[in-house]
């Protein structure tokens, strides 16, 4: 196999798209933390995981932009089109990394270091870097690819062998969510080469781990990760649409490609399987034909293929490939190459399959476009005293930055546990005690008298103990701000039924201010 990176791909796509110079430092964030950067960044400090502001800290003059896979994949389908046109025969693993075959590329260009610098040749023509790896197996390949090497066939394992482990989770499209996590694991378990991790028994490794690290154990071997399917493609699995009239747009193309991944689903349930390995076809008006092949690590969702074909027909119709069709598609196909069991695709929380968070994203975006960006909101951490000031609610899809530093110190902070609920309207309660006296809190701040009894509208009960008060005496030391300074306690109260509430005494009057359940 020899597979065709891109460095940091997604940073080129958003420099690309911004019009900044390649040579300028660049971020992408998705979630408030840095998803990829480029080596310009990364020398000046930058670091995936990292959050925006500590990166630009570290980066003044960093460019930061949002994460958009749509702009990822158009902007890749100029280097795909030109490693097609030199070799054909590709598949596209994601936006930025690529799979063919070394044999044939080896046999015409004289040897596989002669296919290597023509890809990279015809990469740099359209103004790209990338990094070749030849090896036998798809991941060995990319990790190859990742340092530059070509692999003597037969000597995958012992290349992989000094490795770290964490080269097993670097390539996502080849690993499932939670391989990171498996590499967390092998490295506090001492196995911090891949040679570590392939020198345990495969029996071990299955009894132990998941399915993933079985697949992450045969690729450190050097073994064949997912053998050629041997389940034949069901027929009458292809589905077309017909377009009339032919799509120039893109938009209209995608909501095609929408409609016929759903149909090609409802085909493979039909048929009991799932698809790994998908061609995209288009025929324009004028007779031509368009096709690109896309294969996925895992099985694909609805919609994971919908993105694809949604990505492959943005950069066919808008001509990024160098060669824009000269009329409207007539016939969009859609072919599965290869399928598994459908026990392998998932059955996810919202009825339905693929990642949960991301369709339960596209439900809230689609209220706030219905309701206004104010009609959904989240909450975040924020820094304060009471359980209340620690909540900053902000709305959804808005960087989640709190009103106050969580991490800075707050003298007179509730301690742990915090309440389960808290109450909105703040209801006023009584509190007194064992001989009906009302109970305050002294300039001490301590209990004038021992609670003994709470009620609550028209209930009271016998408490069983309390903790507190805390007290806060807050801009104590402004004169002028003799409108926001305020002097309050807070406690928590245990009930005779085993339930326990915060309650707050201010100005005099106790309230409850949260529930503990």
């Amino acid at each position: 196999m020899l597979a065709v990176w891109c460095p940091d791909w997604p940073a080129v796509a958003a420099a690309a798209a911004a019009n900044v110079p390649a040579s300028a430092p660049v971020a992408v964030v998705s979630a408030n933390r840095v998803v990829a950067c480029s080596a310009t960044a990364r020398t000046a400090g930058v670091r995936r995981g990292g959050t925006r502001r500590e990166s630009q800290a570290r980066c003044p003059e960093l460019h930061v932009a949002r994460a958009d896979p749509d702009r990822d994949a158009r902007s890749f389908e100029p280097v795909a089109a030109a490693v097609d046109e030199l070799i054909p025969g590709i598949e596209v693993l994601r936006p930025g990394l690529l799979l063919l075959s070394a044999r044939g590329a080896a046999r015409y260009f004289g040897s596989e270091e002669s296919a290597a610098e023509r890809l990279v040749d015809a990469v740099a023509a359209v103004g790209v870097e990338c990094q070749v790896g030849i090896a036998d197996e798809v991941s060995t390949a990319v990790i190859a690819a990742r340092h530059g090497m070509i692999v003597p066939a037969g000597d995958g394992a012992g290349f992989l062998a000094p490795l770290p482990v964490a080269e097993l989770s670097a390539e996502p499209s080849l690993a499932a969510p939670d391989r990171v996590d498996l590499v967390d694991l092998l490295v506090r378990l001492g196995l911090r080469s891949i040679g570590d991790f392939a020198a345990l028994s495969p029996v071990d490794v299955a009894s132990r781990f998941g399915t993933d690290a079985v697949a992450a154990h045969r690729s450190a071997r050097g073994e064949p990760e997912r053998p050629p399917s041997a389940r034949v493609v069901p027929p009458d699995l292809d589905v077309e649409y017909h377009c009339d009239p032919p799509l120039d747009r893109v938009d209209a193309a995608a909501f095609a490609g929408r409609a016929l991944a759903e149909k090609l689903h409802v085909a493979l349930s039909a048929a009991a399987v799932a698809c790994t390995r998908l061609l995209v076809q288009a025929r324009t008006a004028n007779g031509e034909h368009l096709s690109r092949t896309w294969r996925c690590a895992e099985p694909l969702t609805p919609e994971g293929t919908a993105d694809r074909v949604r990505w492959q027909l943005d950069g066919w119709l808008t001509g990024r490939s160098g060669s824009k069709p000269t009329a409207g598609v007539v016939v969009l196909r859609l072919e599965p190459v290869e399928v598994v069991s459908a026990g392998a695709l998932q059955l996810g929380l919202w009825g339905g399959v693929g990642d949960e968070d991301e369709r339960a994203r596209r439900a809230l975006v689609r209220v706030q476009g219905l309701l206004g960006g104010e009609a959904v909101q989240v909450g975040v951490l924020s820094g304060g005293r009471g359980p209340a000031e620690r909540v900053t609610v902000v709305p959804w899809g808005d960087e989640p930055v709190p009103d106050a530093d969580p991490a800075a110190p707050w003298p007179g902070r509730l301690p742990s546990p915090s309440p389960t609920a808290l109450t909105t309207t703040r209801p006023e309660i009584t509190l007194v005690g064992a001989a009906g006296e009302p109970v305050g809190v002294t300039e001490r701040g301590m209990f004038d008298r021992d609670p003994a009894v709470l009620t609550w509208g028209s209930s009271s009960w016998s408490l069983h103990g309390w903790a507190g008060p805390w007290c806060v005496d807050e801009r104590w030391w402004d004169p002028g701000a003799a409108s926001t300074a305020r002097q309050v306690a807070r406690a928590q109260m245990m009930l005779e039924d085993a339930r326990a509430v915060l309650v707050l005494h201010d100005g005099g009057r106790w309230f409850v201010e949260g529930i503990y359940e």
